[in-house]
């Protein structure tokens, strides 16, 4: 097996530019580079990453605390934070929290315990045992998708963040099924505490106030962003003496979950109640009718935050920042409007 001094003879250099060149530790000339690369190549070599990392103190690792296993919709962020962490020389460690504030905690300390340079975490709706963990061991951590609030950090200290736009793309939701001249839209939120949450409620109520709707509290249901309880908040809502003759679910488990209701009660989307949802999703196209949607930029919120997470590594003392990526309106069929593709028209 080749060893870093083989590269050295090989190139023409000494042992120290080798790991120069292989760690990024210090600037080499291109030429010099380039042939150590060369090197490496043609001997094979392996770095012996375990040394390295006593050396320099990194492992060259990410955790990720995300809940993959049980929402869809990370599974696509997970895609782009590996994509991502592999083009720039990282591996990944994956925890999946379940949503549940102290098995959160739990995974986080984990995934610290295995000197990882940093994490990627999407915060539970109680976070407040993660952050302070974060915060008395100084790891480099970046949340994405769910914002955390600056009062939930105990330590005061604040944290990169990456996410989508939840407010604007809701209340076009809204807006445009007002168009369409329904007057009483429900809302299905997701779990209280999640800043998704709570900013796709706001978007609901500007849009109702942009389309010069009243605010009904009894259409706002919660369905704790699962299947299960959206089937059941979105029951309660179709049992009001008025009930809406719109819906906007505020994500993918809760469309389903919100079709399941609607199919009990014999009803048929768009005839008989139109229907929007937060997070379009690979088979939204094939549902009938097809559903109208707005699409998160899932793979590139999860490479943004390892770029946002390997910045933060090379400069600890900059300033955090939230970065806010915009989200798509994916016009289809079950708004009650007529098929875009069919006449020939772009959304």
């Amino acid at each position: 097996m080749a060893t870093m001094a083989d590269v050295a003879r090989s190139a023409g250099v000494s042992v120290a530019t080798v790991s120069h060149v292989l760690n990024g530790t210090r600037p080499v000339l291109p030429h010099t580079r380039q042939a150590v690369l060369d090197a490496v190549e043609e001997l094979g070599y392996t770095p012996n990453t375990l040394a390295r990392s006593l050396v320099t103190a990194r492992t060259r690792s990410i955790g990720l605390a995300v809940s993959a296993i049980s929402n869809p919709y990370f599974t696509e962020i997970l895609q782009g934070v590996e994509a991502s962490a592999v083009d720039h020389g990282y591996s990944l460690l994956i925890a999946d929290p379940h949503d549940d504030p102290e098995h959160e905690r739990t995974v986080v300390q984990l995934l610290h315990e295995r000197r990882v340079d940093g994490m990627i975490v999407a915060p539970s709706a109680d976070p407040r045992g993660t952050l302070a963990y974060l915060e008395r061991h100084n790891v480099p951590a970046v949340f994405l998708d769910r914002l955390v609030e600056p009062e939930k950090t105990d330590g005061g200290g604040c944290f990169d963040q990456v996410c989508a736009d939840n407010a604007e793309p809701t209340s076009r939701l809204v807006t445009h099924l007002a168009g369409l001249g329904h007057r009483r839209i429900g809302l299905v939120a997701g779990r209280p505490g999640l800043s998704t949450t709570s900013e796709r409620i706001t978007g609901y109520r500007t849009g109702l106030a942009c389309a010069g709707l009243p605010y009904d509290e009894r259409l706002l249901v919660h369905g704790d962003s699962e299947s299960a309880g959206a089937e059941q908040a979105t029951g309660a809502l179709l049992s009001l003496a008025v009930p809406p003759t719109a819906l906007v679910t505020g994500n993918n488990a809760m469309t389903i979950g919100a079709l399941r209701a609607l199919r009990a009660h014999g009803l048929s989307v768009p005839r008989d109640i139109a229907l929007c949802c937060f997070d379009d999703f690979a088979w939204a196209d094939l549902f009938s009718p097809r559903l109208t949607a707005i699409a998160q930029p899932s793979k590139n919120i999860g490479a943004q935050a390892v770029r946002v997470l390997l910045e933060r590594l090379a400069e600890p003392d900059r300033p955090a920042r939230t970065v806010r990526l915009p989200c798509a309106f994916v016009h289809r069929t079950s708004c009650g409007c007529p098929d875009p593709s069919e006449e020939g028209t772009l959304s």
